[in-house]
């Protein structure tokens, strides 16, 4: 039998399921077992138990470790699962993540021995001895947990939904369920979370994708294959089930935890890679729109914290899901920084403390009046960036102002050019830029676009629109971001015959395309399209500049060293675009005209935020 996305959902949501209380280990050689009294640097003894047997509906098992007080009683959960490895190290299996939040938060093991930190799950030592139990899951394929590697599918989410409800059930569990997580751990809490599990009480999505083809695979129909092949080969297959080859080590055992041994064809044969897949489904069709949250049937309390420089993945997910959960009960957290250093903080985790002490342990700590939304003044001009609280997002208060094209001059103006004219670029070796200079302090924050008339000399054509600030010395400004070390203002991406928008969903500072049909091009022909921008959030002073750049190829500043190959602070990190069969030459290799005024008034629309009026 095989269900649409929608009768899924309904038969996820209809389903009784019966779980034992405490599954017992199997017997099983490959599959290590622990139980041990953990001393805490601070608070009651925890129970630490390995690889404890989690058997979902069609009787498949996937391994959990708990975490728990040795104080008998009841307690919330907190909850995540991933592939990335539950029982290989953080120090050990990314060493330079380590170094890097280690650098950033050097007091981070300050409250905890910071043995059971894994990559992207929360340290269970900073919650076990507040009274809550801790889980971290193998997805299954991945770890300890066997079966096929079906990654963000929407058989994985309905596995969440099984191992949510057996934790729930436990003689250790008060009923409520929270998730907790960065970026894979977070894009999972929005799928399951529009499952409706009944014990699933919070969810804390942290830097997370809620609209997997948009955010992760497609970027306005390119194809996103870099990332996604790194991700794939440096951080899916170390740890995947059965691959006895991978460095990770257990530091319980010293072996691989990774179960027992497969070959190469049976490893091979045992995964899906996203990127075949993006190449059979390249629209937005029905496998795709399975995996994709659908975020209105979220109903659960959360708290979404996003990124400010996080274009390429994440960044746009934590906005949407936060707009379109139906939750009556949700905050945005706008932060800054690398992927992980807000979430490891002490103010970080004490916002998850509050958050969950009230959704999970019912605590009258006034969390409700908590500001609905929190972002982080970004103001170049200022040494140290303040937090502060807004009521709504969009900010209710926006005004969308339109920025003229002026070909001729390669000007943006409130004021539409006096005449028509066009700018040129070649696709991968020039682009189209416009500046504007500002005379007054300015703020933009939230969601762009850019509606430009274009032209290509082939049949197709790839954008890639950048927006770059400069100060009043001409230096860029740049970000330390989740991406990349120097990151733009804000980045968006189309594809010219991915133009198609949905009326419905489209507003004149978000498009919303479609993604379900190509509409190629006829060479020479002038067509209006519409480049959806990541939100963004600046404060700009008078001599400051504004640049937008519209190129053929990704947006990547020239080594600063000739011998540096590092990608890392060029602009778009790993997120590039360059897949030859997504990007075949000569039709993505053309000349694109980008025209202005008259009948083709192409226009940048910034979110300006009123300062003092």
């Amino acid at each position: 039998m095989k269900l649409s996305g929608r009768a899924l959902l309904a038969f996820v949501a209809g389903t009784s399921l019966a779980f034992a209380a405490y599954a017992a280990p199997q017997s099983n050689d490959s599959i290590p077992h622990a139980h041990e009294e953990v001393a805490l640097k601070s608070g009651p003894t925890m129970i630490y138990d390995q690889n404890i047997a989690v058997t979902l509906r069609d009787g498949h098992v996937v391994y959990a470790n708990v975490f728990r007080p040795k104080q008998p009683g009841s307690y919330p959960v907190i909850m995540a699962q991933g592939p990335y490895g539950k029982d290989a190290t953080f120090q050990g299996a990314y060493a330079a993540g380590w170094a890097q939040l280690v650098k950033t938060n050097p007091n981070i093991c300050a409250q905890s021995s910071c043995r059971f930190m894994r990559w992207e799950h929360t340290d269970p030592e900073r919650w076990v001895g507040d009274g809550y139990v801790v889980i971290a899951l193998d997805v299954r394929g991945a770890g300890y947990s066997p079966g096929y590697l079906d990654l963000v599918s929407a058989r994985e989410a309905r596995d969440f939904y099984d191992a949510i409800e057996w934790a729930a059930a436990q003689p250790w569990s008060n009923g409520k369920v929270g998730l907790l997580g960065i970026s894979y751990m977070a894009i999972n809490q929005w799928q399951v979370a529009a499952l409706q599990p009944p014990h699933l009480a919070a969810i804390i999505p942290w830097e997370g994708a809620s609209d997997l083809y948009r955010e992760a695979l497609f970027h306005g129909g390119i194809e996103s294959n870099v990332f996604l092949q790194l991700w794939f080969k440096s951080q899916i297959l170390p740890n995947q089930n059965g691959n006895a080859a991978t460095a990770y080590k257990d530091p319980g055992t010293g072996r691989p935890p990774t179960g027992a041994a497969l070959s190469e064809e049976l490893l091979k044969a045992n995964r899906r890679n996203l990127i075949d897949s993006a190449h059979v489904h390249p629209l937005l069709d029905g496998y795709n729109q399975e995996i994709n949250a659908d975020l209105g049937r979220i109903r659960t309390p959360l708290l979404s914290a996003g990124n400010l420089s996080a274009a390429g993945l994440h960044g746009r997910g934590n906005y949407e899901g936060f707009v379109q959960a139906s939750s009556t009960e949700k905050w945005l957290f706008l932060h800054t920084g690398t992927h992980d250093d807000s979430f490891y903080s002490d103010e970080g985790i004490a916002l998850q403390h509050k958050f969950f002490d009230h959704y999970l342990k019912g605590v009258d700590n006034k969390w409700e009046k908590t500001p609905r939304v929190s972002l982080v003044e970004r103001d170049p001009a200022r040494a140290t960036w303040t937090t502060r609280s807004e009521e709504s997002w969009p900010l209710a208060r926006t005004r969308y102002v339109n920025y003229h094209l002026d070909a001729q001059n390669r000007s943006l103006s409130t004021e539409p050019p006096k005449s028509e004219a066009s700018a040129t670029f070649d696709a991968g070796k020039t682009a189209a830029t416009f500046d504007m200079a500002f005379d007054r302090t300015m703020e933009f924050t939230g969601r762009l676009a850019a509606h430009l008339w274009v032209a290509s000399s082939t049949t197709d054509a790839d954008l890639f629109v950048t927006l770059q600030l400069f100060d009043e010395k001409g230096r860029e400004v740049t970000f330390l971001g989740a991406s990349d070390a120097a990151s733009p203002l804000a980045q968006g991406w189309l594809r010219a015959s991915r133009r198609k928008l949905d009326v419905q969903r489209s507003k004149p500072y978000q498009p919303w395309h479609a993604h379900d049909e190509v509409q190629k091009l006829t060479p020479g022909e002038f067509y209006p399209v519409d480049v959806e921008i990541w939100p963004t959030s600046i404060v700009v002073h008078p001599g400051y500049k504004l640049t937008l750049r519209i190129e053929g190829a990704d947006f990547q500043r020239p080594p600063s060293n000739p011998n540096d190959k590092s990608i890392g602070r060029r602009g778009s990190g790993v997120f590039l675009h360059d897949d030859p069969a997504d990007r075949p030459n000569p039709e993505f290799s053309g000349v694109t005209t980008i025209a202005s005024g008259g009948a083709r008034d192409s226009f940048l629309v910034l979110p300006t935020i009123p300062r003092g009026e």
